[in-house]
């Protein structure tokens, strides 16, 4: 499993009765996690003096409870910072996790030792994107969801990237990279978050079992000769990492070559020591 541990502002303290506690900052909230099926003592009392309680509803959906927790406040991630709130469904605007995939792939862009351009689809608050933009990529941000990348400008910002090389889009990801091959487009890394399910700018109906293996494919056909990546991510429990290596593999390898790579991601959990699973990813890389 790959492991999102090297975290200070951030930390997973305890996981019980499909609930988990964490510290964002000095503020800790309780956030429902499906992943959590086992029944634990919990013995940190912060579990019953949080910031924030997000419930869950018996009809599906849910609701925040709030404790003398702000509108919004940030917290950083190396250099990167990152404006939080709490906003629909549980979310606070960042997947944690997902810091083990910016060191993985910023590693690479800075041992290119050339301009490299990365596109970022359902780019979401801008993780990746002003992960990959710090580490010196051009980026090409794509979401469908325009406060999403009002958010995702404003993390820029805070990290000192406000005049950096991101092309900021809020478009259907689908539409774009079809518009992009037939512009001829060329990217050397792309990077995708997709939805279990949602919809586009004009109502287009995405289901992630239905729709990314069709994407892997197009977004293959945008990739430049010399591509350095390909991350591809997912929270969908039917998409397993070997789903994951099938997909990439068969879209990328017979016309690029090169590895691919696919497991589990997780965070620790302080009380237990054990690792907290957070969907998977898939990695394709040139290789040598």
């Amino acid at each position: 499993m790959w492991t999102a541990d090297k975290w200070k502002d951030y930390e997973v303290l305890d996981a019980s009765d499909g609930e988990k506690l964490e510290r964002w900052g000095k503020y800790i909230l309780v956030r429902p996690d499906p992943q959590v099926i086992w029944d634990t003592p919990k013995t940190d009392k912060r579990w019953h003096h949080p910031n924030g309680h997000y419930h869950r509803s018996s009809r599906g959906g849910g609701e925040w409870e709030f404790f003398d927790l702000p509108d919004e406040w940030r917290i950083s991630y190396s250099e990167l910072t990152f404006h939080l709130k709490p906003f629909s469904f549980k979310h606070t605007g960042l997947f944690p996790e997902q810091a083990v995939n910016w060191d993985w792939f910023s590693s690479i862009i800075k041992g290119a030792g050339r301009p490299v351009k990365v596109l970022n689809l359902f780019a979401y608050t801008g993780g990746a994107t002003i992960a990959a933009a710090k580490a010196g990529a051009n980026v090409t941000h794509v979401d469908a969801s325009k406060g999403m990348v009002t958010w995702a400008k404003e993390n820029a910002a805070a990290s000192g990237l406000a005049d950096a090389p991101i092309r900021w889009l809020v478009d259907d990801c689908v539409k774009f990279v079809e518009r992009e091959i037939r512009r001829g487009s060329a990217y050397d890394a792309i990077i995708m978050d997709p939805p279990s399910y949602g919809r586009g700018p004009k109502g287009e109906i995405w289901k992630i079992e239905e729709s990314v293996f069709p994407l892997i494919r197009l977004t293959a056909q945008i990739l430049s000769k010399d591509a350095l990546f390909y991350l591809v991510n997912s929270y969908t429990t039917g998409l397993q990492p070997a789903v994951l290596t099938y997909m990439i593999h068969t879209a990328l390898v017979p016309s690029l070559g090169g590895q691919v790579t696919a497991d589990e991601i997780g965070l620790p959990v302080a009380a237990s020591g054990l690792i907290l699973p957070c969907g998977a990813s898939g990695r394709w890389t040139r290789g040598h």
